[in-house]
């Protein structure tokens, strides 16, 4: 089984082959059918709406919400398409995360005119970048620290 960053770096790359070739705009219901059937033939486990319990009050509820896609029992995708996403999209998946005790999910517009404007990594209690290809602000990358170890670097 792959870990979840390299899972990650496939959906990825599945989106935007998707996003090239569909275009934007489509509904969101045929993105995801699309994209779960490319994630199959990658060889992934693939869920599709798969039902997030949550607990209340002291109540439990077997289906409090839907996650779009679940890849390998791991890693949560969120698909939208919308013209923009909005702050809430991220919340949403965020808590789909917590509910669901994952570290990984990744929320995927396809309503943007370019893939990269379209595509939110959000973690929760997530760890391990040592894969990632979408690495932003971690120990070492776009901060001071980074910048003086590459002037070493650069120095030998």
């Amino acid at each position: 089984m792959k870990n979840v960053e390299e899972m990650s770096a496939i959906v990825v790359d599945a989106a935007f082959h998707l996003h090239r070739d569909l275009g934007p705009g489509l509904l969101e219901s045929v993105y995801e059918v699309v994209l779960a059937k490319i994630l199959r033939d990658r060889g992934l486990a693939v869920e599709r709406q798969k039902p997030v319990p949550i607990e209340f009050a002291g109540l439990s509820f077997d289906e409090g919400f839907r996650a779009d896609l679940v890849v390998e029992g791991c890693l949560v995708i969120e698909l939208k398409s919308v013209e923009k996403i909005s702050p809430v999209h991220g919340k949403q998946l965020l808590t789909y995360l917590r509910l669901m005790h994952l570290p990984l999910g990744l929320l995927i517009n396809f309503g943007a005119p370019i893939f990269k404007e379209g595509i939110r990594r959000i973690v929760n209690n997530h760890k391990d970048f040592t894969s990632s290809r979408l690495r932003v602000n971690q120990k070492g990358n776009n901060s001071r620290e980074g910048a003086k170890n590459t002037k070493v670097m650069n120095r030998k």
